[in-house]
């Protein structure tokens, strides 16, 4: 590698700052529309999990969120009731609880990633594809280790 000072501290220091800036403004957008249903981020992140992970069991989606049992069960209750959420037994193992989102929540959804999408468009429409490339990378890599 040429130069590597952007792995002294300070500059980690600095992109993790811009990291949490990052998700901070990104999970804001979206704050009024869940308020307004009385929705809050703990209600998102689930949400945003089911609505990609289709048919996601209570079991697979706690190993996601890295939750407790009883965080998540209050939460699911909510989006339960404002019919967000839909739980099914699996039909092959009926103990197994599978999570969809209903037709509300489809519609709900759309509505909060619309608020999130032009922030990363305008982002991404205004990066060379170079750039895009490597920062998916690099973002794949922080998730997938500390080494």
């Amino acid at each position: 590698m040429k130069d590597l000072l952007y792995l002294k501290d300070e500059q980690i220091k600095d992109c993790i700052k811009l990291l949490f800036y990052a998700y901070r403004e990104t999970f804001s957008d979206p704050k009024e529309i869940l308020k307004k249903n009385s929705l809050g981020s703990a209600h998102y992140r689930t949400l945003y999990l089911v609505e990609r992970n289709e048919g996601i069991s209570v079991n697979e989606l706690l190993l996601k969120l890295k939750i407790t049992k009883q965080s998540l069960n209050r939460v699911l209750k909510d989006l339960k009731k404002s019919k967000i959420i839909k739980q099914v037994k699996d039909k092959a193992d009926t103990r197994r609880k599978l999570l969809y989102l209903d037709q509300v929540g489809k519609d709900f959804y759309k509505q909060v990633f619309a608020t999130q999408k032009k922030r990363f468009f305008n982002a991404l429409k205004n990066s060379n594809s170079d750039s895009v490339i490597h920062f998916k990378e690099v973002l794949k890599k922080i998730i997938n280790g500390k080494e």
